[in-house]
């Protein structure tokens, strides 16, 4: 039942959408101010809400795992394209910034991965397996 799978992206799409336009509008920016991102975390946080625990079950919560999986790909890959696109046409302050951005990030992967505990690791799934 992707059907459900495609309910839950789209009402997340809208209201983050809607959120995004309401932002721009707050700020006085004639765009949406992260819209898309806003539908991605909601999404993430209505697929695994406990209110949806008995709709993801079974065949419908398949559907809704799928588009979550696609959803957050996707969307990343379209956004990375428009700002690197963005920071070619900005000059070289933007490419830095771009740049600099990208190692901070791989940079608090290691701090983020001991934040969430040692029961995400390798072997310890591998633990589980057996």
């Amino acid at each position: 039942m992707i059907v459900y799978g495609v309910a839950l992206l789209s009402v997340c799409l809208v209201i983050g959408m809607l959120a995004g336009e309401t932002l721009g509008v707050l700020l006085g920016v004639d765009a949406n101010v992260g819209g898309v991102g806003i539908a991605m975390l909601l999404l993430v946080f209505a697929s695994n809400a406990e209110k949806f625990k008995t709709l993801a079950s079974g065949a419908a919560g398949e559907g809704i795992k799928f588009w979550s999986a696609m959803y957050i790909p996707i969307v990343v890959a379209m956004a990375a394209r428009q700002n690197v696109a963005a920071a070619v046409d900005g000059g070289l302050l933007a490419l830095v910034a771009g740049v600099a951005a990208v190692v901070v990030s791989f940079a608090l992967v290691p701090v983020l991965s001991r934040l969430g505990g040692s029961s995400n690791t390798i072997s310890a799934v591998k633990e589980d397996v057996r």
